[in-house]
């Protein structure tokens, strides 16, 4: 038995954090919370300290911070109460930190990641936007400080657990030909165009096979979530946008998997549960207990595919093209399509309006090489503000 583990979860009373915590529960002599992290959530969050007893806990800002302390204080619990950016930060790169879930969603999460990267941590990495802003950069940092990259999104690990172990040789000299995505394909697989511009947001967050938080769901909605994996493969395992190959598979059994050049195909199955992939990532190479129930194939049944539609679903194009395009194409993508995800789910404009507002962003914003991470944050509020400006004048 390996000696207990420390483990900061950035993002905790999310979905991923909570899937996680799920999973540290059931192994006590093997994993400890040490430190969570949760932006505005204080009663979740203080849950989770009755429960997991962290030596820290991060929250946004000071008035959140002081209401943490004084209900901890209340109940006699010893966590210790930060807040803000730095705070973050700090929690990650703690030398008596073992692992670091980082799974703050979007951009926010970009930089506490980077620092565990930075102090050579295991990253299981949950935050999509991190590679698809900062991809070079945050794969450099973790080259050359000696830290562990594990991917959690589940076709990411499927593909890892696929992948053959001298990958760092390249995907051709490994014997690999191509990657295979696998998509849902979302709640609106069937739609025509007409009807996809009366969606609302209520329908679009009514996912069909997984439970996740909003923004996600959106983006799996438009197919925007698969864009940013296409985008995240690139830079975990050196693909060209020639080796990435979208597949919609409606059922959600094959989370993905990857051709051989001898005509093999590998593919990881397994219940929709995002507990299985951070149980793989966090014993990795071990495997442990997960939680999720047997993959029952005769319930299944049948395994269907399609090929995606990018006339209907044009976000998926569109993230294709940014991958293409390089340096700060993706962090532009990325920054415009939150923008556009939240102003639906505030119903200032419509679902269909996402990939317009993208697009025109992407087309009207200068791409430059993204020399280190202030050029990156650059592109990233400059298109936000692009993008906002086409939110408010579409409401005008």
């Amino acid at each position: 038995m390996s000696s207990l583990k420390n483990i900061t979860i950035l993002g905790s009373t999310g979905t991923i954090g909570v899937n996680t915590l799920d999973v540290i529960a059931r192994h006590p002599q093997r994993y400890r919370a040490y430190a969570l992290t949760a932006h505005t959530r204080i009663e979740p969050l203080l849950e989770q300290c009755r429960h997991f007893n962290p030596v820290y806990a991060v929250v946004g800002d000071e008035a959140a911070a002081e209401t943490l302390v004084r209900q901890l204080k209340n109940e006699n619990l010893e966590t210790q109460v930060l807040c803000g950016a730095e705070a973050l930060e700090k929690v990650v790169s703690l030398p008596e930190v073992d692992a670091v879930m980082a799974a703050i969603v979007g951009a926010a999460g970009l930089r506490p990641a980077l620092a565990a990267a930075r102090a050579g941590k295991r990253v299981l990495l949950a935050n999509k936007e991190t590679l698809v802003m900062s991809g070079k950069l945050f794969m450099d940092a973790v080259r050359q400080n000696g830290a562990t990259l594990l991917p959690i999104d589940s076709e990411h690990n499927a593909i890892f657990q696929v992948m053959p172990h001298d990958i760092g040789r390249g995907l051709e000299q490994s014997g690999v030909s191509k990657i295979l995505l696998t998509a849902s394909g979302g709640p609106f697989r069937k739609c025509t165009t007409e009807e996809l511009a009366r969606v609302t947001p209520a329908q679009a967050l009514n996912h069909p096979n997984w439970v996740m938080g909003p923004k996600i769901t959106i983006d799996s909605a438009t197919l925007m979530n698969k864009g940013l994996e296409v985008i995240e493969a690139h830079w975990l395992f050196d693909a060209t946008p020639e080796q990435i190959e979208v597949v919609i598979h409606p059922q959600s059994v094959i989370h993905s998997m990857v051709e051989y050049i001898d005509g093999s195909v590998l593919a990881q199955l397994g219940n929709p549960d995002m507990r299985t992939p951070i149980a793989y990532a966090l014993a990795w190479p071990e495997r442990i207990p997960s939680g999720v129930e047997s993959l029952d194939l005769f319930k299944v049944a049948r395994l269907d595919f399609e090929v995606p539609d990018m006339h209907r679903f044009p976000c998926l194009r569109l993230a294709f093209e940014a991958l293409r395009r390089g340096g700060t194409a993706p962090a532009i993508l990325n920054a415009a399509n939150e923008i556009a995800v939240q102003a639906f789910l505030g119903n200032r404009i419509g679902f269909t309006d996402i990939p317009r507002l993208i697009e025109e962003t992407l087309s009207v914003m200068a791409i430059a090489e993204a020399a280190n991470l202030e050029d990156l944050v650059a592109a990233d509020q400059a298109a936000r503000r692009k993008a906002e400006s086409w939110v408010e004048a579409k409401a005008a």
